[in-house]
């Protein structure tokens, strides 16, 4: 075999039609060899002898695509000074861009003994790893561009691989659950129909099903458990995993930018699946343990903000060069539009405390393809002074945690919550304004991944996480949920109602709030994992999207307030309202104005009173203050919206200065959201709302 020196980067495998460069990073590392698998077990070991800057590599001709490899790393096994070197550990290459296999839980993977943790252990993992694939990067995109969807006009639709795909009816069986099935025509037009702009991927960079998990027969189904920021996760591959993954994921994306659909991923930088100390020895662990993770005073132990085991050291320049070129490489080569952070404090704990300028932030502010594309954060860790809502630098969009709990708890019927709500409703001015921001860094949202779906939101009043085998232990058990009057599944047909009408409130107010909104795939017919709220080792029906069959009444609702927020500006506003007429227009209205059930304008008691459940708001078209793409002014109809969250109908009263006509165009009262018959009201007209419901009531321009 010819081995020639190669070149420091880039690093992992690049293969340029002839061979493969290879290259790694470790600084403790006193050797290391490159392992080539072959399929009959064999190892071939080349040392890697050329070193600049603590990057071993080489070039070997003749080394294609579809090659396994891994790295074995001589150096000290020492603990106590924080390194864990250990050559029988056969090692993931961290810039791998495909993995191929998976973990077989074992002794063998783990640098310890089970029963004597202090002892280094030298059993083989070769024979139970995961191995890293040389990929070939070449792929025809054809013509595909970026769709580069605005946020004022985007939606976001949450959604995880397999469990959107698994049990879709007209998908053929073999593609349920994996890439090829998201650029599917049927999944393609369900996103489309629904109004979606952009579709939110829970990790699908490869992960690892824990140890734990996999000997009480469950699955880390959600993917939070990352060992290769490269690399498409193999399992959701239908026809391969030897870089058929890599072409897989790549035409899904191809797919649905030619719908003018964006991919966003749900990327998780913050740990890795190696754990704590006790934790198996994967990748960086055996590579270089001090330079990818933060360690305790006491280096045998890692510090932990991520609830995970281990946290990323930050302040590290390989950790951040690492970080930097797998966003760069999904964006460049794998053409994604942006990327959802988890637990995106821990990336700002350049020392201990949360640091908004730190050097992760400062990168991405300066680097010319990741600062073009959509970054969202999730502001918040499990560390001390973690959660960091409204705390994020410009360019920046936050998961705004304050509206999902916001409007959870108006709709629950929680006192005192009109003020905050006003303020949820119309962008969140509070969080973001002072730092420049605009109401489109907020992502509202009321149900996610993690907690209730919508429809076990309004029929739960306690978790019922029974299946994960944890005792009900885990989960959130503050969830500000609300059964509707019968726990669970129920024949009462006023519960029913009810839960129906609250559950169209959720998705109105969704689309009628300021900032971008995004729902939780299956919400839209009402999905349930049967009011498991944290069902991240659920890989079975209970997780799986359970497509109806047939269009159902609350699909076709949400369709239609996806389209009224699409068709009217005013609902997605560039800028906060003013709260006073908008100079250069001749309407000498304010833009927005807020009136109690009587139609008198809000006054400071009225906001704080203990028991005021109930409100309308009027957004005022003709005031739109940002200018349109071309300068242009913008001109949209006006609306008044109506919020009964009372336990009572209420009357209100249409407000007799801000326009003559109206019609009503949205009542949640109804089944399907809109009134039989469109009703015409004026100004003066008494209106009743049922309880827990809101009117939508436009006036043309």
């Amino acid at each position: 075999m010819q081995v020639w020196p190669g070149q420091a980067y880039p690093l992992g495998a690049a293969y340029d039609g002839a061979g493969t460069n290879f290259a790694v990073f470790s600084e403790t590392a006193e050797r290391v060899e490159l392992c080539l698998l072959g399929d009959d077990g064999s190892e071939t070991a080349v040392e890697l002898r050329e070193s600049d800057a603590f990057v071993r590599h080489a070039y070997l001709p003749g080394i294609m695509p579809g090659q396994r490899y891994g790295f074995r790393v001589h150096g000290p096994y020492a603990p106590a000074s924080g390194h864990r070197c250990n050559s029988a550990k056969l090692l993931l290459d961290p810039y791998a861009r495909a993995v191929s296999g998976r973990v077989d839980w074992g002794e063998e993977v783990y640098g310890y003994h089970f029963d004597e943790p202090d002892k280094r252990n030298d059993l083989d993992s070769a024979p139970h790893m995961m191995t890293s694939v040389v990929v070939n990067p070449y792929f025809d995109w054809g013509d595909d561009r970026p769709p580069r969807t605005p946020y004022h006009e985007t939606v976001i639709y949450e959604a995880h691989v397999k469990g959107l795909t698994m049990l879709h009816p007209d998908l053929p069986d073999e593609l349920r659950g994996s890439y090829a099935a998201l650029g599917h025509p049927a999944i393609v037009e369900h996103l489309t129909k629904l109004g979606v702009t952009a579709l939110e991927l829970m990790p699908v960079h490869q992960f690892v099903n824990d140890h734990r998990l996999v000997d009480m027969g469950l699955n880390n189904y959600w993917g939070y458990n990352t060992i290769g920021f490269f690399a498409p996760h193999n399992a959701y591959a239908s026809w391969g995993d030897r870089g058929e993954q890599v072409l897989e994921f790549k035409q899904a994306v191809k797919a649905l930018h030619e719908a003018g659909i964006e991919v966003i991923l749900d990327v998780v930088y913050n740990h890795t699946a190696e754990g704590n100390h006790l934790g198996p020895t994967l990748s960086y662990k055996g590579l270089d343990n001090a330079s990818y993770y933060r360690l305790m005073d006491d280096p045998r132990y890692y510090m932990d903000t991520t609830g995970t085991g281990n946290s990323l050291l930050m302040r590290s320049p390989h950790v951040l060069q690492m970080i930097m070129d797998s966003l760069r490489h999904w964006v460049t080569d794998m053409h994604v539009d942006g990327f959802r952070f988890d637990l995106a404090a821990t990336l700002a704990r350049q020392f201990h405390e949360v640091d908004r300028l730190s050097s992760f932030f400062d990168l991405v502010q300066q680097d010319p393809v990741v600062s073009q594309v959509k970054l969202i954060a999730e502001p918040w860790d499990v560390g001390e002074g973690g959660y960091q809502v409204g705390n994020f630098p410009p360019l920046w969009t936050e998961w705004n945690g304050m509206y999902r709990d916001t409007v959870r708890d108006l709709w629950r019927g929680e006192p005192r919550t009109l003020a905050e709500f006003a303020s949820r409703l119309t962008g969140s001015s509070d969080l973001y304004q002072d730092d420049g921001r605009r109401p489109l860094a907020s992502i509202n949202f009321t149900t996610c991944h993690d907690g209730f779906t919508l429809h076990d939101l309004v029929s739960y009043n306690e978790k019922h996480n029974e299946a994960n085998g944890e005792n009900n232990q885990d989960g959130e058990s503050h969830n500000r949920s609300w059964n509707c009057g019968a726990e669970g599944e129920t024949d009462d047909p006023d519960v029913l109602a009810l839960r129906a009408r609250q559950m169209r409130n959720f998705i109105a107010t969704l689309m009628l709030s300021q900032g971008v909104p995004m729902l939780s795939h299956g919400d839209e017919f009402a999905r349930t994992q049967g009011g498991n709220n944290n069902a991240y080792c659920q890989d079975s029906e209970l997780a799986w999207v359970r497509w109806p069959h047939g269009e159902s009444e609350l699909l076709g609702f949400t369709r239609a307030m996806a389209m009224l927020r699409r068709d009217h500006p005013v609902f997605r506003r560039r800028r906060f309202f003013h709260g006073r007429p908008v100079q250069g227009t001749h309407d000498e209205l304010s833009d927005i104005a807020w009136f109690t059930p009587e139609g008198e304008e809000m006054r400071e008691d009225d906001w704080s009173a203990s028991q005021a459940q109930a409100l309308s708001v009027f957004l005022n078209g003709n005031a739109i203050s940002e200018p349109g793409q071309r300068g242009e002014r913008i001109n949209d109809d006006s609306f008044l919206l109506m919020f009964n969250a009372s336990p009572e109908p209420l009357e209100f009263t249409v407000p007799v200065n801000h326009g003559r006509q109206w019609q009503i165009v949205v009542d949640t009262a109804h089944d399907d959201g809109v009134p039989p018959d469109p009703a015409k009201v004026r100004a003066g007209d008494r209106i009743t709302l049922a309880d827990r419901s809101l009117a939508v009531l436009q006036r043309p321009a």
